[in-house]
């Protein structure tokens, strides 16, 4: 029985397998048969650059406008394959940047000769970008557009004994099959396989790697110069890349110098096998498995670049200009491979301010990825991480993410040179709300005299361990609020290792107390809005304005329902619901004709006009309301012991409110009640 269950658990697991894919992965041919597939879709022979271009738009992109600039979000960097785990947000221009720099290379127009350095802050996500493009190449590979093909020599070796025994030696660099083809042929070659109709040229291609050169002159002298011969000994196969099997993708990182050499790039000496083919410079006792080679055809990450040995950074130089590379006792070899390196800044500072490394600065195009400096993005980032589903046992308040993003950006942000913009209203901008005066011209003027806005300031990272701590913290009792997380901010600066100076982390604690007010603001028009969330009553505050109104602007009189006679407007009740949008008596004429033109279209469009889809006089009623039922739900109340039953079935249907139309909790809904009772109680209400 237990043989039977096991058989069945097996059976079961091997179920999942996909034969048809692992099939098509595993495949592999003759010479012959991989020119068919490059006649049928020439495609195949792509250039790395090519290759990690169309892996990005083959995730299809959005095109938008952002105050009157055109932007596009790629959505390869939303990392929708794989559940959103490495979604990049808020750097559509950035990586709009990044994405052009692999457009011209592919296209062959210089970029492809140079190292791309994404350049930025701590935390800015510069790892993930690179990341996401290796998991990117190796997901690619395995699909029909992404495929790639590499070869392997089938020889005879012979035994001590004398016996003969069939050899199989892939090329260590996983080359393109057509580099069998010599250089003086292929033009001829390359045009039948890809006529011009055809809409692709074949990539010129390059020499074989010095271990496939030498098997091929060996047996082209075996042969006597019959290349069909020697081809027999050909057999192509799938390229699937992975950056754990080594193959065309590579990391390098710095380690300690006396740990680290050039090898580690290029590859060393088996010196196992120099016994079995007599020489340190025969091709068969070397190992090409560096990471250039190893990561040919696809990409090489060099982490933390610039605090590289400069050892390390003159091989980058014939990398990146020449795509060649110097194994130790072996000609120049040719690679063709995505160099990526990302760096913080004070190292790039010091690469600026070293003129020994003009060369290298020279083949370098830096790419500034930025903290986000939109708060909607910001927020993203945290919502992917602490959510219903990733957090357990414990409930997140409204606004908790958002005034932690908040205070995160606002540290970023530079100062506006226009006295008459605070900082917190920038921020508004830049996430797209709308000010009196400020147009998208000005947003874009705001943005361009930024220089260096988002290249400072406190790294999303910081935020996330302070969110951490107020979760796991005793305080909750089953929800955190945003002054948990704030009061984790604020005591984290006092060791915030990347804050260097008293003056800095004083305007931190000012950001702090800029966003706690804010969030005072928040919470107050929240528990106002529940108060006066009663639709019927709203609904006959607003038929009452509206007829007043309606009257005001013709010239009429009002009849009035309980006496039947007919009055004047009533102007205080008008200017009692307009005064809370702050709209001025010099205005009151224009917003009261604007709502009935509003009125009117929506007549002629055969609609009925509903106060909700009007924002500003949704908002106006609702205030109104808010003051004529405050007094009477004693919300001051709440801070005293004693509540009666008739306060505490109305604060309890304004808890419902809360918890049915802003998210919050039992815990929470009583906590902003009670806090911002105390502000009523305080006097500090805005009136």
């Amino acid at each position: 029985m237990k043989d039977a269950e096991k058989v069945s658990w097996v059976s079961r697991i091997a179920a999942l397998q996909d034969a048809k894919t692992y099939a098509e992965l595993t495949w592999e041919g003759a010479f012959e048969d991989y020119l068919e597939i490059v006649r049928k879709n020439p495609k195949v022979t792509r250039t790395a650059f090519q290759r990690i271009y169309d892996m990005i738009l083959s995730h299809g992109k959005t095109e938008y406008i952002d105050n009157k600039k055109k932007l596009i979000r790629y959505h390869f960097f939303s990392d929708e394959k794989f559940g959103g785990k490495d979604a990049i947000f808020g750097l559509d221009v950035p990586l709009m940047k990044l994405v052009n720099v692999f457009k011209s290379a592919a296209q062959g127009y210089g970029t492809e000769k140079r190292v791309i350095l994404l350049h930025g802050p701590v935390g800015s996500s510069k790892s993930t970008i690179a990341r996401l493009l290796k998991k990117g190449m190796e997901d690619y590979s395995k699909t029909p557009d992404g495929a790639a093909y590499t070869f392997s020599w089938i020889t005879d070796k012979k035994l001590p004994d004398g016996t003969t025994v069939k050899e199989k030696m892939k090329c260590p660099m996983n080359e393109e099959p057509l580099n069998l083809i010599p250089k003086e042929w292929r033009s001829k070659i390359y045009a039948e396989l890809s006529p011009p109709e055809s809409g692709y040229t074949i990539p010129d291609g390059s020499e074989l790697c010095p271990a496939c050169r030498f098997v091929f002159k060996d047996l082209m002298t075996q042969y006597q110069g019959d290349f069909t011969k020697v081809i027999g000994h050909i057999r192509v196969n799938r390229l699937v890349f992975s950056e754990k099997d080594r193959v065309g993708i590579g990391t390098f990182q710095p380690k300690d110098e006396k740990n680290q050499d050039s090898t580690e790039l290029t590859g060393d000496i088996n010196y196992r096998k120099i016994a079995e083919y007599g020489s340190d410079s025969d091709p068969r006792a070397f190992n090409f498995d560096g990471e250039f080679n190893i990561a040919n055809r696809g990409i090489i990450e060099f982490v933390e670049v610039l605090k590289l040995d400069v050892a390390f950074l003159y091989d980058l130089l014939g990398a990146s200009q020449e795509h060649k590379i110097k194994p130790k006792k072996f000609p120049q070899t040719d690679i063709d491979e995505v160099i990526l390196g990302h760096t913080n800044e004070p190292e790039y500072k010091k690469l600026e301010n070293n003129e020994f490394m003009e060369a290298l600065r020279d083949r370098t195009v830096k790419i500034d990825i930025p903290y986000i400096t939109k708060l909607s993005e910001e927020v993203k980032i945290y919502e992917k991480d602490f959510n219903s589903r990733a957090i357990k046992g414990k409930h997140i308040a409204p606004h908790t993410l958002e005034m932690a993003a908040m205070w995160a950006v606002l540290t970023r942000l530079e100062e506006p040179k226009k006295h008459n913009l605070s900082l917190l209203q920038k921020l508004k901008l830049y996430n797209g709300k709308t000010l009196p005066n400020f147009t998208e011209d000005n947003i874009k003027e705001l943005r361009k005299e930024s220089v260096r806005e988002g290249l400072e300031g406190i790294s999303a990272r910081y935020i996330q361990d302070k969110i951490s701590n107020a979760l796991v913290s005793d305080k909750g009792e089953g929800c955190i609020n945003p002054f948990m997380v704030l009061n984790e901010l604020e005591a984290g600066l006092k060791t915030h290792s990347l804050i260097n100076s008293e003056d800095a982390r004083k305007r931190m604690k000012e950001l702090l107390t800029s966003v706690k007010q804010e969030y005072e603001d928040i919470v107050k028009n929240e528990v106002q809005r529940a108060i006066s969330a009663d639709e019927d009553a709203i609904s006959k505050l607003c038929g009452n304005y509206i007829d007043n109104i309606k009257a005001y602007t013709q010239k009429e009189k009002v009849k009035n329902k309980y006496t039947g006679l007919y009055e004047e407007p009533d102007e205080r009740l008008m200017r009692s619901i307009e005064e809370k949008i702050d709209i001025p008596e010099s205005r009151k004429d224009d917003f009261r004709r604007e709502i009935m033109n509003y009125i009117g279209a929506l007549a002629v469009e055969g609609k009925t006009f509903n106060y909700r889809t009007n924002e500003r006089l949704h908002k106006s009623l609702e205030l109104k309301l808010f003051e004529d039922q405050k007094d009477s739900i004693k919300l001051k109340n709440l801070v005293s012991s004693v509540v009666d039953k008739e306060t505490q079935e109305k604060i309890d249907l304004v808890k419902d409110r809360m918890m049915k139309n802003y998210g919050y909790c039992e815990i929470c809904s009583t906590d902003v009640l009670n806090f911002v009772a105390s502000i009523f109680a305080r006097g500090d209400a805005k009136e």
